[in-house]
């Protein structure tokens, strides 16, 4: 497993060049409109994302990704991508979410080849960072288990690094937080790992902050 292990901790790495931090999933606008404006309302932000988002659409997306290219059914990874990606309401979530997916998969075919990646380059022009993170995963020999928990943590992981740049929240206090909502991963993983519910996803104030991101005066992030 070491080659496996590794690979995983290179795609997890903020160094892998996938753009996301670039992007807040809606979080600046939630810090500019005073609904996050606390370490406490970051912990409800980031339990939302685990409970949720993770729980019940992306964790599942990857797993659906995955269990796709073992079984070489393109169909299937399809219609995973098409079913998460449409649950992102705004448009700049879903553009933001297919760059890093489509820049994971491109990246990763450069610098570490793989079948299973080429065919669903080949199949598909652009993934959501779900089904791409599913995709890479698999093509790596990765175990699944850790796939969705290597997902989680690089989503929420992302998200305490945005807060860092948006919050007077200090490094300690943010990778407490973070620490704090990675110890209940490991359950939410096991239930995705053998979840066969449908894709699943109700978060409408997160929505609505995403949606309102484009009207900020000023910027840091693109989404």
């Amino acid at each position: 497993m070491g080659h496996e292990r590794l690979a995983l901790l290179h795609l997890c790495d903020s160094l892998f060049p996938i753009g996301a931090f670039a992007h807040s999933d809606g979080l600046e606008s939630a810090v500019a409109s005073g609904h996050v404006a606390s370490a406490a309302d970051l912990r409800d932000w980031l339990g939302t994302i685990l409970t949720i988002i993770l729980a019940g659409a992306e964790g599942p997306a990857v797993r659906m990704a995955y269990l796709a290219v073992h079984s070489r059914d393109l169909d299937a990874l399809e219609r995973a991508d098409s079913e998460v990606a449409a649950m992102r309401t705004s448009s700049a979530g879903r553009d933001a979410t297919r760059a890093m997916g489509t820049r994971l998969l491109k990246t990763w075919q450069q610098i570490r080849p793989a079948e299973a990646v080429r065919a669903a380059l080949e199949r598909r022009s652009r993934y959501t960072f779900p089904t791409a993170f599913g995709v890479v995963c698999a093509a790596s020999h990765i175990q699944l288990a850790e796939a969705i928990e290597a997902y989680c943590y690089a989503r929420l992981a992302s998200t305490v690094s945005a807060a860092m740049r948006l919050m007077p929240i200090g490094q300690h206090e943010a990778h407490r937080l973070l620490a704090v909502v990675l110890g209940e991963v490991p359950a939410y993983v096991d239930r995705i790992v053998h979840d066969e519910e449908p894709l699943r996803c109700f978060t409408p104030l997160m929505d609505i902050a995403a949606m309102s991101h484009q009207y900020q005066h000023s910027r840091l992030f693109k989404s």
